[in-house]
């Protein structure tokens, strides 16, 4: 005798999607976004990068890959003062990295440590300076180290462009000293260190997060900028890479092909730097922002 057994009917069980788990449509809107900001940020430099290796006949065209040549390089190094203003551009950004990095370091440090006269004062002018655009400035500086004699000269542009960014990253770092405990400080009283020497030896090699990004900063203000460069200096032998590439357009018309050359060349630096740079950026700006 067969004995039928009747077995419930399974049912599917819903898939519950886990919180924040995207849906393929929205995973893959999210990657198409991407791609396409992507190549908004890539075909800029690309195109720069592919006109420089084209003939000038070709410059303005979109034959990017017809007779690829290095000759606008040659012709850049071997006809105008390139050499001349890369480095005059590479002394002035190194002085200002460097100096700005000890000055706004220090007076960081000043500021997160010490209590003294004018400190509210001090802290609201550094805040207050970042507030006036270079048309402003521009005229006040010139007058300046006109009356100093420091026009056509790069110390001139050197203590200009530490009043850019010593502000900027003095608040930043203090900021980022806020958030080192004090009591790193007080050991180093008890060890009969003096204040610079606490600062020198105990706080500033936990503060590298904070000085890679003062010094980015520093060096891409200096090593970028295009009005004060023009400015105050003249001659080919004082540019810097910012009036020299201005040499290469007139009202006349732009050379396409050395002005390209000029500005692959000149990105390369300031990769270098951003690359060696980038791990402590995201830290340095975040910890620099916890505290005002």
């Amino acid at each position: 005798m067969t004995t039928v057994t009747n077995t419930p009917a399974r049912h599917a069980v819903p898939k519950v999607r886990l919180r924040g788990e995207r849906s393929p449509l929205a995973s893959v809107a999210l990657h198409l976004t991407l791609i396409i900001t992507s190549v908004i940020a890539v075909f800029p430099v690309l195109w720069v990068l592919l006109t420089s290796l084209k003939p000038a006949k070709y410059a303005t065209t979109t034959d990017f890959f017809r007779e690829t040549t290095l000759v606008n390089y040659t012709d850049l190094i071997r006809d105008t003062e390139f050499l001349t203003w890369f480095a005059n551009s590479a002394i002035i950004a190194g002085l200002s990295t460097v100096i700005g990095v000890f000055v706004a370091a220090t007076t960081g440090y000043a500021v997160s440590r010490f209590r003294f006269p004018g400190k509210r004062g001090l802290m609201w002018t550094l805040l207050i300076t970042q507030m006036f655009p270079v048309a402003v400035l521009i005229v006040p500086i010139y007058n300046i180290m006109s009356s100093l004699g420091l026009l056509n000269k790069s110390a001139g542009l050197v203590i200009t462009y530490l009043t850019i960014s010593v502000p900027f990253c003095a608040w930043m770092m203090k900021g980022f000293f806020d958030t080192i405990p004090r009591e790193i400080d007080e050991s180093g009283e008890v060890d009969g260190l003096t204040p610079f020497g606490t600062f020198w030896r105990l706080i500033l090699p936990l503060a590298k997060p904070g000085l890679a990004v003062t010094a980015f900063y520093s060096f891409i203000t200096a090593w970028g900028e295009v009005a004060y460069a023009s400015a105050f200096l003249v001659g080919d032998e004082n540019l810097t890479l910012a009036g020299g590439l201005q040499k290469f357009v007139n009202q006349y018309g732009a050379q396409w092909g050395p002005m390209t050359a000029a500005s692959v060349l000149i990105a390369i630096p300031a990769a270098l730097v951003f690359l060696f740079a980038q791990k402590h950026l995201v830290t340095g700006m975040s910890a620099g922002a916890v505290k005002g």
